[in-house]
């Protein structure tokens, strides 16, 4: 579904039907400890990004709010993980570097 930002995210959800008026981020809304979600906060979130660099199926996310340095700012922190090797990813654009090599090597010449 489209973010309120015009980007495509997995996790926003927003339902209008019939007078409703119901907007939230599916990836905040797992993580019971976060911060409260805002639709303001899509504008700077990375996720569309990261969803649109790789689709490795076993990229898995997880989000929360957090604060800034200076505690004003709010902003979406992510942690990446790999569901099949189970390593913590760095840099979830790229991935984890093992489940592209399996692809790699089923590549016929």
């Amino acid at each position: 579904m489209q973010t309120p930002y015009g980007k495509e995210c997995k996790y926003y959800y927003a339902d209008y039907f019939r007078g409703k008026n119901t907007e939230e981020c599916r990836l905040i809304q797992a993580n019971p400890t976060s911060d409260p979600w805002k639709p303001a906060l899509c504008q700077t979130c990375p996720v569309p990004d990261i969803l649109l660099a790789n689709a490795c199926p076993n990229l898995a996310l997880h989000g929360r709010v957090g604060k800034s340095m200076l505690g004003l700012l709010q902003k979406i922190e992510i942690e990446a993980a790999c569901r099949e090797y189970r390593v913590p990813v760095s840099k979830p654009k790229i991935g984890c570097g093992h489940c592209h090599e399996v692809l790699d090597r089923a590549k016929p010449d």
